[in-house]
């Protein structure tokens, strides 16, 4: 299958590595910066003869690829992703896949009627220990789900910010929990059966007056099946990156999973089981990943061309990334009208929180 990526920045290693790793043919890499591939190729010999484009339309025209990734600015995944699939492409998108509803719900359409398939590139559904979680919520474990949490603290200091123009913009970015906490934000829906109906937030920048986004955001959401959810995203933990952890907590389960990406099992608790089951789970899943971006690029790679192949929706659909994106925007909206939104909304965009935090830059 013939694969380009478009965007050689922070995330691409992981991109190429899960290409290369499912043997797709890389034809072409493609970022307005030259320099950006030229760094990625001296990671990858494999990419040396790969072509080489700053624009991305010549890309698609001259090398037709089946699959494109797109690992670029946040704000631009949307035009992108419907450049791609007006040519015929399948596509992979980083998160978030798009910045506003209506970009969201254009990708959507595009695909449905270009017949091909998008997939939203939240990776850590594929890790082993949210895996597992998965499955026994499916296999109906906890019985009655009463809530769960979602929880990221980590640390992103000035550096960070500077290296890019683009981070933390509500035209290009959003904040931390659209930026760093999307990932277990997407976890906590998926887990809780996708629908919910209520939002009540609070968001607020407390310590990087140099960005437009929240470096704090606090939630609680009401889901159709009657659980809660609460999400816990933070940039501001001292000293570096804490925890992400994300609990499910029901009639007859707990379970409690941290560590880097919720990859170490603390708890594991069910009626169907005993004390046994729990010690297993701790000593499979007892070592956090080394970086943030995990391991689930190669698999999220596989199933994506599977589907592909076999004509069907990928595990992550584009719905996925529209659903989390969705209740990011609710908690936005919840937090700027000091109010409780309600569930679907007909649009959002992160346009919208323009001047939220408003206030003169420190010396």
């Amino acid at each position: 299958m013939k694969y380009a990526l478009i965007g050689c920045g922070r995330v691409s290693p992981n991109h190429i590595t899960a290409a290369l790793q499912n043997r797709l043919e890389i034809v072409a890499l493609c970022d307005l910066l030259p320099e950006a591939i030229a760094d990625l190729k001296q990671q990858f010999p494999e990419l040396r003869t790969t072509k080489e484009y700053t624009d991305h339309r010549e890309m698609l025209r001259a090398e037709k690829p089946e699959l494109v990734a797109i690992a670029t600015v946040s704000g631009t995944h949307a035009a992108l992703a419907v450049d791609c699939i007006r040519a015929g492409c399948n596509v992979i998108i980083e998160k978030p896949i798009a910045l506003s509803l209506a970009d969201a719900d254009l990708i959507l359409a595009e695909a449905e009627k270009a017949g091909v398939k998008v997939c939203a590139n939240h990776q850590n559904r594929f890790n082993p220990s949210v895996q597992a979680i998965r499955c026994a919520v499916e296999q109906g474990r906890f019985g009655k789900m009463y809530h769960a949490t979602a929880q990221t603290r980590w640390n992103r200091p000035k550096a960070y910010y500077d290296q890019a123009s683009w981070r933390g913009t509500w035209a290009q970015d959003g904040g931390c929990l659209m930026n760093q906490c999307i990932h277990n934000i997407d976890l906590l829906n998926w887990m809780l059966g996708g629908s919910p109906v209520s939002v009540t937030a609070v968001t607020d920048n407390l310590a990087h007056a140099y960005i437009e986004g929240e470096d704090l955001g606090l939630a609680i959401i009401r889901y159709a099946n009657g659980a809660f959810g609460t999400v816990e995203g933070t940039v501001n933990t001292f000293g570096g990156n804490l925890e992400q952890m994300l609990c499910l907590f029901g009639e007859t389960g707990s379970v409690e999973a941290g560590g880097t990406l919720n990859d170490v099992i603390r708890v594991w608790r069910f009626a169907d089981a005993g004390p046994e089951e729990e010690a297993a789970m701790k000593q499979r899943f007892s070592t956090a990943a080394e970086h943030i971006y995990g391991c689930g690029h190669t698999p999220l790679y596989a199933d994506m061309i599977e589907a592909v192949e076999q004509d069907r929706a990928p595990y992550v659909d584009g719905r996925a990334g529209r659903s989390a994106l969705e209740l990011v925007l609710a908690i936005y909206r919840a937090s700027m009208t000091h109010a409780p939104v309600s569930l679907p909304l007909e649009a959002a965009s992160t346009l919208d929180c323009m001047g939220l935090f408003c206030r003169e830059p420190e010396e």
